[in-house]
């Protein structure tokens, strides 16, 4: 994902992360799924009057998926 792409996305665009609820009772690739259709775009979104762009150190192997899955896995 382009950087300068998400900077220029509209912050009133974006979901607030703290809208976004997850549901224990689904596994936990539901809840992966669960999680990307309600965020729409998980590289970008905000937060209360802030927007969140995440990236990634191009050094690491982990991708998305690994971060998604660790951070589902501790709730």
């Amino acid at each position: 994902m382009d950087i300068e792409k998400l900077k220029e996305i509209d912050i009133d665009e974006l979901v607030d992360i703290r809208d976004v609820k997850i549901n224990m009772k689904l596994s936990k690739e539901e809840r992966m799924l669960d999680y990307i259709k309600q965020i729409k775009n998980p590289y970008c979104y905000k937060y209360k009057n802030h927007k969140v762009i995440v990236t990634f150190n191009n050094d690491t192997s982990l991708t998305l998926k690994d971060c998604l899955e660790e951070y589902l896995n501790k709730y």
